[in-house]
């Protein structure tokens, strides 16, 4: 199965002054579905400090997918996306546009969230809304595609079209 590391981005959360409920849903419902947690880290709101966990747990873990929480909204300290946009190579943007798309079905406010994806050379990092019960449902909205889009950024599968003995 596939490897993953979760990044919550929280001033709080990482002064232990917040419990990571996010991260560890995160945990849970990717363990649920077979996936292989290898790193969980909880930082603050630093593009910087955001940017080099994710190159680290790219290029020196070499983990299929990062997947972030927080950080994605409207205020000064939300940094989320300018750290995933130093880092990434190619954008993958109709994960965020499938999250925000189904996030709308349910609130007018998912507008409003900024989270972005993308690869890095091969690994797939999604920016998830930090308050859990966005997270539960970004997940659901997402996971069971995502599982095939590593298929083939790690070479597992080739293709996306369905071969005509398929049909």
């Amino acid at each position: 199965m596939y490897s993953v590391g979760i990044i919550t981005a929280s001033d709080k959360g990482a002064r232990g002054e917040r419990q990571d409920v996010s991260g560890k849903l995160i945990q849970t419902v990717m363990e649920e579905k077979g996936y292989i947690i290898k790193k969980y880290v909880i930082l603050p709101d630093n593009a910087e400090t955001l940017a080099q966990e994710m190159v680290d747990m790219a290029d020196k873990l070499h983990l299929n997918l990062i997947l972030t929480t927080g950080g994605t909204g409207f205020s000064q300290r939300d940094v989320t996306p300018e750290a995933t946009l130093k880092v990434i190579t190619k954008q993958a943007p109709g994960i965020s546009e499938a999250i925000r798309y189904n996030s709308l079905q349910i609130t007018p406010k998912a507008m409003l969230s900024r989270g972005i994806s993308g690869i890095r050379d091969k690994t797939l990092i999604v920016n998830l809304p930090g308050s859990p019960k966005a997270v539960q449902e970004c997940l659901g909205f997402i996971v069971d595609t995502l599982h095939h889009g590593l298929q083939i950024l790690v070479g597992d599968a080739s293709e996306c079209a369905e071969s005509l003995k398929d049909q």
